[in-house]
């Protein structure tokens, strides 16, 4: 039955129902699935049983590596530190506590955490207790937050102190429209000492919960695989959130995958720069455990606080949105210190400007490109170098590492397609289409909204909502957001190259492209930038710029000087600029 995704007819409809996922296929394509099964039993004598079938779930690397790399630290964080053995019986116990709390299989579990111990044991213990994970993104107001709380119906909210503030008077809001709020786990922190004054008889306390657990707990493990483990809501959540909805099979997949493209062997040292609550850590939280790596935790991000962890523990591997690596690039040198060994970074998002890549490995880094959406996981393909391309001239290697590059082994098929006649467009790096996924490693769809889930599917492959090309070699190309791409005179104008062009000029500290009203045009590229310190330019300095390096008509005709707004995983939030650049009126 698992092969329904590669059909093109197929039509799943999926609902929480506590631990069982029901899902219902055409008649045909089942029968035809049993057919071709009884044909092996009769003439083969094969049989399905627990011996040689058990449910794929990345809560077996936690079980597996509590034993084989019982005394190896799993954990660190400040004078913090814990062993794997340790971090499994935490999470053993704090499963059993969910339980005595009354969580039941399928019920919802949030957070909201920053990069710290808690949040990273909580991707196994809230699976182990057969409960879905929701992990909020920590730049959300109290309104924000009670809207999601109320969409997931979650039954448990373990809170950061340094967030309990907006959690509580979520909560409150929660409470006023009649709808049974969450219980609260407080979770203290030794760097942030100070705590609520007052906590209601609804709230716990997060290491006296897991003394209150048995380390004899029993998992619960999904009866399938297709079962849920977590619930991911778009960075792009408005009043209507998109929940995306991973299973057991496509998390346990993904983490795999994600090891093997960053090249992670045996114990790896992780440094976590990434947001856990953003697609669970591209799956690197329950990845790193799968290698019996080290986590180390890092609660706020700089240049700084980077360096000084990758020197005191010598770091292997870590990830970062290109914002972050620009900000490496630009930190002062008294921020920075010597590499002790080549550090892998796995970077994704928005294309990285060309001289950025450079830049980064100059300094020791080794860039490893990927691209995917909360929708496939965190990543799907990834920019695989090939040493080939190492004598090809600095501009064209440039060129090819900010490709999106190829699917990863997890995935069945990626491909950019005409989203009108369902084609695959020509590889010829010039044809725009869509880019189009396919395979286990795709969500199982947005949450309590159907009628999205369908759009999303339709055609029998995940819509990305991005435009790109495919190149001779296959590897594919991000162009731009399909809502992001600017139509001047009827040229459609990429924002990402006026971008990347931007980027170039060094008083740029960053940049970002979105259409302005024009009576004539229709719309023009207006580019907000923010500048180096102590740098200046002009505006009309940055038009001609970006003349003598694009065609005319693609050259930013209005220059805006302001720092960008962006989401807490880094993505500048082209929405609110297109707002301000509608604000601005016609230029014309």
């Amino acid at each position: 039955m698992n092969r329904f995704i590669r059909n093109r007819s197929f039509r799943s409809v999926f609902s929480l129902n506590r631990a069982v996922w029901k899902w219902d296929f055409p008649s045909t394509i089942c029968r035809g699935f049993s057919d071709l099964s009884d044909s092996w039993k009769s003439t083969a004598g094969l049989v399905r049983c627990p011996a040689n079938d058990v449910p794929l779930s990345p809560v077996t690397f936690l079980e597996r590596t509590a034993k084989v790399y019982r005394d190896t630290a799993s954990v660190v964080y400040g004078s913090v530190s814990f062993t794997w053995e340790e971090t499994y019986n935490r999470c053993l116990r704090l499963a059993s506590a969910m339980t005595q709390l009354g969580i039941s299989p399928g019920q919802v579990v949030a957070t909201l955490a920053p990069n710290i111990p808690a949040m990273y044991e909580l991707h196994f213990a809230t699976p182990m207790a057969g409960a879905v994970l929701c992990t909020l993104n920590t730049r959300h107001d109290s309104s924000m937050l009670s809207v999601l709380l109320r969409h997931s119906e979650a039954k448990i909210i373990f809170v950061d102190t340094q967030l309990f503030e907006v959690a509580n008077e979520a909560i409150q809001l929660l409470r006023q429209g009649d709808s049974q709020p969450p219980k609260l786990v407080l979770i203290h922190d030794s760097e942030y000492a100070s705590s609520p004054t007052s906590l209601s008889s609804n709230a716990y306390e997060y290491e006296t919960l897991i003394a209150s657990g048995s380390c004899e707990f029993e998992v619960r493990n999904p009866r399938s695989e297709w079962d849920p483990i977590s619930i991911n809501y778009t960075s792009g959540t408005t009043s209507m959130p998109k929940g995306v909805v991973y299973s057991h099979r496509g998390a346990y997949l993904n983490s795999l995958a994600t090891v093997l493209l960053a090249g992670m062997g045996s114990m790896p040292v992780y440094l976590w720069t990434c947001p856990m609550f953003h697609c669970n850590g591209w799956c690197l939280t329950w990845g790193v455990a799968a290698q019996g790596g080290t986590n180390i935790c890092l609660r706020k991000v700089s240049p700084k606080a980077i360096f000084e962890q990758i020197a005191l523990h010598k770091v292997t591997h870590m990830a970062a949105a290109p914002t972050v690596l620009n900000m490496i690039v630009n930190s002062p040198e008294c921020d920075r210190r010597p590499l002790p060994n080549t550090v892998v970074v796995l970077t994704g998002g928005s294309p990285p400007p060309p001289h950025v890549f450079t830049k980064v490995e100059e300094m020791g880094f080794q860039i490893c490109h990927l691209y995917g959406l909360t929708e496939t996981y965190g990543p799907g393909t990834y920019c695989t170098w090939k040493p080939m391309w190492d004598c090809l001239p600095c501009d064209e290697r440039s060129r090819i590492r900010v490709r999106q590059g190829v699917r990863h082994v997890g995935l069945h098929d990626v491909n950019v397609i005409d989203p009108k006649t369902m084609v695959g467009v020509p590889a010829d790096g010039k044809t725009v289409g869509e880019i189009m996924f396919r395979g286990n490693t795709v969500m199982s769809g947005y949450f309590k909204n159907k009628k999205a889930t369908e759009e999303a599917f339709k055609g029998g492959w995940f819509h990305s909502g991005d435009a790109g090309v495919k190149h001779p070699n296959h590897y594919i190309e991000v162009k731009d957001r399909l809502k992001d791409v600017i139509i001047s005179g009827g040229e459609n104008i990429s924002s990402v190259e006026v971008e990347a062009v931007l980027f170039g000029h060094p008083a740029i500290l960053e940049a970002a492209v979105v259409g302005r009203p024009d009576d004539h045009w229709g719309e023009t590229p207006c580019a907000f930038v923010a500048l180096k310190e102590g740098c200046n330019v002009t505006a009309q300095q940055l038009i001609e710029y970006c003349r003598h390096r694009l065609p005319h008509y693609m050259a930013p005709r209005s220059i805006v000087f302001q720092d960008l707004p962006k989401t807490s995983t880094g993505k500048v939030q082209k929405f609110i600029l297109r707002d301000r650049a509608k604000a601005m009126g016609s230029l014309s």
